[in-house]
C-alpha cells in the first residue's frame, strides 16, 4: 500500500503537481472559461468532444451556478486512465481532497450544485396521458381512426361505433401492460437505495450513494457495492468482483500503484486498471478505501449507459408486419375508390365510354357495369368508401393485442418483466442468440470440480455451486469422506484454513475460488478442521507473489503455515511434496515438470488451477496437491441450447474471460467449439489463424464492419469482449439480416343492404370467409405436425373458441332476428356441404404437405422431426 498525503480540502497551492482533468473558472452564471494547465488527455476524452448527451445531464440535474462565486475553481471529474496513470498522492491534488479527512459537507455541497447527484438522470416521467397517446402511432390504428370517421361522414354509425371500440380495446390493453411492466421495474429499482461509507468532516459515516462527489473518501469493505468509479488510495487484499463489467469471473486483485502508461489501452480495456475500482462491481474480499475520481454519467458504467442510449430500438418484426399491411390497406383502400368511382363516371361521360369501346368492344355488349346505372358520383364514392372501410381488419389489432398480453403475462410468471410488448412476438423470430457466460449460462458460482495430487491420483467433485449437496469421487468410485484418503485430505484441509471465505444459506461471503473450496470442505465433511487452528499472521495475495498464505498455531501449540495460489508459484515455494504412501519425498526436476504437466491437463479443461502446501515455516514447505474449480454451466442449460438449435436458431457465446474458459463452456453447452474450423474466411484478413475458432475482443476493433461480417457466421464464441465489443457484434448480425437476441381471429361485417347484392350472396361469401378461417385455425396449429398428432382435443381453449365461431354463424344464418341484422337467409344442406368442401381444400393440402415433409425427413433422421419441434 503506497502512503499517501493530500492538501487539504479547497487548498489553492500553485506549487501543487500539473492536473490531468481540466479544470473551469465559472464567471457570473453562463461563462465558463478553461484555466490554461497542463493535461495528458486520452484521446478519446477530449472535452472539446463533449456529447450533447453529457451536456444535457449537466443541465438536467439543476444546477445553481448563482451558489457558485466568481473566483471559486472547481474541480472536474478524472477519466479512469488519467487517475490510473498517476500515483495517489498527485491525484489527491488534483481532486483538492485529504485522505484521512475527506471532504468537508459544506465543499460536498458546492461540488454537487456543480457535477449533480451520483445517479442516471432519465429526465422528466412522461405524462400519463402522453403513454396513453403513443399507442396511436401504429399505421394499422390511423387507418382503422380514418374509417370510422369516414364512417361517421356517411352516416353509418354501426360501422363507426365497431371500429371505434376495437380501437379503444387495442390501445388500452397495451397501455395498460406497457404501463404495468413499467412501475414493475421502477419498483425493482427502488427496493434497495444503494449506500456506502464515506468520510465526511473527519468522520466515517453512511449515506445514499447518489450523494456522492469527486473527491469523497469511499471506505471499502467485503460485500460492498462500488457506487462510483474511484481510484484506489489503500489496499489490504482487496479483490473485486468486475463480472457484472467485463464478464470474467475471476475477481480483479486491486492495488494502489499507478498502471504504466504503457499498459494503459483504450476505455474499455477495464482489466488493465489494476488501481481503480469500477462503479457498480462488488468488494468480494479485503478491504480498503478509494478516492471517487467520476460520477454518474462520467463513469466506466455511465459510458456504457451513454452508448445503449445512443442506439435507436429497432421496430420488432411484428411492427413492421403491421406498418407494412396499414400502408397496403391503404393503397388498396384508395384503389378501390378510384376503380369505383371511375366506373361510375363511364355513366355520365358517354364520349369517354366511346372511347374505350374501341379497346373494350364487349363493355357494351354484356353491360358488366349495369350495377352502377343511373348512380350519380356521390353514390359511387359512398360505395367505394364502404367496400374500402369493409376489407379493413378491425379486429386484428385487438387480435394482436390480446396475444401479446397474454404472452407477457405468462413470462411474467416466468419472472421475466417484458416492458414493450411486441417484444414477446420478437422472441418467436429470433434467429440469432448472442448469449453472455457469467451469470447466465452458468450460475457466476465457482465450484471445484477436480482435486489432484503430486503424483497424479485424481478425484472428481460431484455437485454444482455452493449448495452442499454432492460428494468427492475417487477414480476408483470411493468417496472421499474426513480422512478416509489423506493424501485428499490435507489439500482439503490447506485450503479451508487458508481462507477467509463463509458461507450462509448458499450465499457466499468473500472471494468465489474461496467459496469453492468451502463448499468442497463440507462435501468432504471436512469444513471443521478451520476450528482446530489458531490463525497468528496472515500473507495477504498479491499481483507478485500471487500466492496467500497464513500462519497458525495447532491445538498443541504448534506453528504450522499454509499457503495456496497460482500453481507454479506455489510450487517454487516447496522443496518437498507430499506422496501417497503418506511419505515427504524431495522435489527434483522431474517431479515439478510432472506436477505441472497435471496442472496443465486441468487448465486444458478450462479450469483455474490452484496449489496448496504447508510447513513449519516458510523455508520448509511440502507441496500437497491441486484443485481445478471452474464456474459450471447452469443445469439444463446445454439441453435449452439443444433445442434452441434443432429450432433453426444459432448460438454464439460472447464473454469477457479468457479463450481457454469460453471454449471450455462452449464445448460443455454442447456447442462444440473446435480449434480447426474449415475454409475459415478471416484468414484472407491477417487477423486470424488457422487455428481460431474464436474472436477476441481486440481482434473485432482490428475489423472493419465488412470484415467482421464476412466471419462472424463462423465464430462461434467471442472472448475478452466487452459491451462496446457486444454492440459491434450485434450490428454486424443485424446488417445480415438476422433478428439478433441478446442475453419477449377477425370476419369482416357483411356489405351494406343497399348495394343491391341479395342476402343469399351475403350469407355464402360470410359463411364461406368462416369456414375458410376454421380449416386454416386447424391446420396452422403447428407447421410441421399433423393435426392428429397433436390431438384436436389437445387445446381446449382453441376447441372451445372454434365452436363458438360456428355456433355463432349458424345463429346469424338460421335465427331470424340475426338474419335482419346481418342481412342473411338460411342456406339449404347442400349449399352447407358444398361450402365446408370448397373451404376444407386449405386444410387437406396444407396437411399433405405435412405427412410427406414428416415421411422425408424421418427417412434423411432428421433431428427436428425427432425432437418434435
Amino acid at each position: 500500500m503506497n502512503g499517501t498525503t493530500a492538501a487539504p480540502n479547497g487548498a489553492h497551492d500553485k506549487e501543487a503537481p500539473q492536473a490531468t482533468a481540466a479544470i473551469f473558472r465559472v464567471q457570473g452564471n453562463t461563462a465558463i472559461t478553461q484555466v490554461p494547465i497542463t493535461t495528458t488527455h486520452h484521446p478519446a476524452q477530449n472535452h472539446q468532444s463533449t456529447t450533447p448527451l453529457v451536456k444535457a445531464e449537466i443541465s438536467t440535474n439543476n444546477i445553481s451556478k448563482k451558489s457558485i462565486a466568481k473566483d471559486d475553481i472547481m474541480i472536474e471529474t478524472l477519466t479512469s486512465e488519467q487517475a490510473a496513470s498517476h500515483e495517489v498522492v498527485p491525484c489527491t491534488h488534483q481532486l483538492r481532497t485529504n485522505l484521512e479527512e475527506g471532504l468537508t459537507t459544506a465543499e460536498a455541497t458546492r461540488r454537487r450544485q456543480y457535477h449533480g447527484y451520483n445517479e442516471f438522470d432519465v429526465g422528466e416521467e412522461e405524462p400519463i396521458y402522453k403513454k396513453y397517446l403513443e399507442q396511436f402511432q401504429n399505421p394499422l390504428i390511423l387507418l382503422l381512426l380514418a374509417s370510422a370517421f369516414v364512417s361517421i361522414i356517411m352516416k353509418q354509425y354501426d360501422d363507426a361505433i365497431s371500429i371505434t371500440v376495437a380501437v379503444v380495446i387495442v390501445v388500452t390493453v397495451g397501455f395498460v401492460q406497457e404501463y404495468r411492466s413499467e412501475k414493475t421495474l421502477e419498483q425493482l429499482t427502488k427496493l434497495v437505495p444503494p449506500t456506502c461509507h464515506v468520510l465526511r468532516d473527519g468522520k466515517e459515516t453512511m449515506m445514499l450513494a447518489r450523494e456522492l462527489v469527486p473527491g469523497d473518501i469511499v471506505m471499502l469493505n467485503t460485500g460492498d457495492r462500488i457506487p462510483s468509479d474511484l481510484r484506489i488510495a489503500e489496499s489490504f487484499s482487496l479483490q473485486i468482483d468486475e463480472s457484472s463489467l467485463t464478464g470474467e469471473t475471476e475477481p480483479k486483485h486491486k492495488e494502489t500503484r499507478a498502471v504504466p502508461q504503457a499498459t494503459i489501452g483504450t476505455g474499455s480495456d477495464v482489466e488493465h486498471l489494476t488501481c481503480i475500482a469500477f462503479m457498480g462491481t462488488l468488494v468480494c474480499a479485503g478491504r480498503g478505501r478509494g478516492i471517487v475520481i467520476s460520477t454518474a454519467a462520467n463513469s466506466q458504467f455511465g459510458e456504457v449507459v451513454k452508448m445503449m442510449m445512443g442506439e435507436e430500438s429497432p421496430k420488432t418484426p411484428l411492427q413492421k408486419s403491421m406498418d407494412d399491411l396499414g400502408k397496403q390497406l391503404s393503397i388498396y383502400s384508395f384503389g378501390v375508390i378510384a376503380v369505383i368511382f371511375l366506373i361510375g363516371m363511364f355513366q355520365h361521360f358517354p364520349k369517354l365510354a366511346g372511347f374505350l369501346k374501341i379497346f373494350f368492344k364487349k363493355v357494351q355488349q354484356k353491360n358488366y357495369f349495369r350495377f352502377f346505372q343511373g348512380r350519380n358520383v356521390v353514390d359511387m364514392f359512398t360505395i367505394g368508401v364502404s367496400l374500402a372501410v369493409a376489407a379493413i381488419p378491425e379486429g386484428l389489432p385487438i387480435v394482436v393485442a390480446v396475444t401479446l398480453a397474454i404472452g407477457v403475462m405468462r413470462m411474467a410468471k416466468r419472472r421475466a418483466v417484458v416492458k414493450k410488448m411486441p417484444a414477446v412476438e420478437t422472441l418467436g423470430c429470433v434467429t440469432v442468440i448472442c448469449s453472455d457466460k457469467t451469470g447466465t449460462l452458468t450460475k457466476n458460482e465457482m465450484t471445484a470440480q477436480s482435486i489432484a495430487t503430486p503424483e497424479g491420483k485424481l478425484a472428481e467433485i460431484t455437485g454444482i455451486g455452493y449448495s452442499p449437496d454432492g460428494g468427492v469421487v475417487q477414480y476408483q468410485g470411493e468417496l472421499v469422506q474426513q480422512w478416509s484418503h489423506p493424501e485428499f485430505a490435507r489439500i482439503i484441509e490447506a485450503g479451508i484454513v487458508c481462507n477467509n471465505a463463509t458461507i450462509e444459506a448458499d450465499k457466499l461471503i468473500g472471494q468465489p475460488t474461496e467459496g469453492a473450496i468451502v463448499v468442497l470442505a463440507k462435501k468432504a465433511q471436512l469444513e471443521g478442521v478451520r476450528t482446530q487452528y489458531k490463525r497468528l499472521r496472515e500473507m495477504p495475495f498479491s499481483s507478485e507473489t500471487k500466492w496467500m498464505g497464513v500462519q497458525c498455531a495447532d491445538t498443541q501449540g504448534q506453528t504450522v503455515y499454509f499457503i495456496k495460489g497460482a500453481l507454479d508459484r506455489v510450487l517454487d515455494q516447496c522443496g518437498t511434496y507430499y506422496s501417497a504412501d503418506n511419505q515427504r519425498k524431495q522435489c527434483d526436476q522431474y517431479s515439478r515438470q510432472h506436477i505441472l504437466e497435471i496442472g496443465k491437463e486441468l487448465g486444458g479443461r478450462g479450469l483455474r488451477v490452484l496449489g496448496f502446501a504447508r510447513g513449519e515455516s516458510m523455508q520448509s514447505l511440502m507441496f500437497l496437491g491441486m484443485i481445478g474449480m471452474m464456474d459450471p454451466p447452469r443445469p439444463g442449460a446445454a439441453d435449452a441450447i439443444s433445442i434452441v438449435k434443432a429450432s433453426g436458431v444459432d448460438v454464439k457465446l460472447i464473454t469477457g474471460d479468457a479463450m481457454e474458459t469460453a471454449q471450455s463452456i462452449g464445448e460443455w453447452r454442447g456447442r462444440g467449439v473446435s480449434c480447426t474450423p474449415p475454409n475459415f474466411p478471416g484468414q484472407s484478413l491477417g487477423i486470424l489463424s488457422s487455428s481460431d475458432s474464436c474472436l477476441s475482443g481486440q481482434q473485432v476493433d482490428q475489423m472493419s464492419d465488412q470484415d467482421l461480417e464476412l466471419v462472424i457466421r463462423q465464430v462461434t464464441v467471442f472472448y475478452r469482449a466487452s459491451p462496446r465489443h457486444k454492440l459491434k457484434i450485434v450490428k454486424a448480425l443485424q446488417s445480415l439480416g438476422e433478428v439478433v437476441a441478446m442475453t419477449g381471429d377477425g370476419v369482416n361485417d357483411a356489405m351494406s343492404a343497399d348495394n343491391k347484392v341479395t342476402p343469399r350472396d351475403t350469407t355464402m361469401t360470410f359463411t364461406c370467409f368462416v369456414l375458410f378461417d376454421m380449416w386454416n385455425a386447424l391446420s396452422c396449429r403447428s407447421s410441421r405436425k399433423m393435426i392428429w398428432q397433436i390431438g384436436i382435443r389437445r387445446n381446449r381453449m382453441f376447441c372451445l373458441a372454434v365452436s363458438a365461431s360456428l355456433i355463432c354463424q349458424l345463429l346469424v344464418i338460421y335465427w331470424s332476428p340475426l338474419q335482419h341484422i346481418f342481412q342473411t337467409e338460411a342456406l339449404s344442406l347442400f349449399d352447407l356441404i358444398f361450402l365446408t368442401t370448397i373451404t376444407s381444400t386449405v386444410f387437406i393440402f396444407n396437411e399433405t404437405r405435412k405427412y410427406f415433409n414428416l415421411r422425408s425427413k424421418s427417412l434423411n433422421h432428421d433431428p427436428l422431426s425427432v425432437s418434435g419441434i
